[in-house]
């Protein structure tokens, strides 16, 4: 398997980290520092998140990561992180 970060992924985390610094610059540092290491479980378990039905035929799952949600597709030998955000986010 392999693991690749969308743009959108990649801006979210960015974006997490910015709110947070503010408040916190050590919780920030340890957020995005777990949500970085949380898809290199995804190469040995990619169906270990919850199954998204609503997205099918494709293949997206969600994992939770603390306090974080992070959207993921797999799709062949690929890995996708599609989305992150924190739980209490209105989406």
């Amino acid at each position: 398997m392999e693991l690749k970060w969308t743009s959108k992924a990649l801006s979210d985390l960015s974006r997490l980290y910015a709110f947070l610094v503010p408040v916190n610059k050590p919780a920030a540092a340890r957020a995005v520092q777990a949500l970085v290491k949380a898809p290199a479980t995804l190469l040995t378990h990619p169906r270990i998140g919850e199954q998204l039905f609503q997205f099918e035929p494709r293949e997206v799952r969600r994992l939770l990561v603390g306090q974080h949600e992070m959207r993921y597709e797999v799709s062949g030998d690929m890995i996708y992180v599609l989305r992150l955000w924190h739980t209490r986010e209105d989406r």
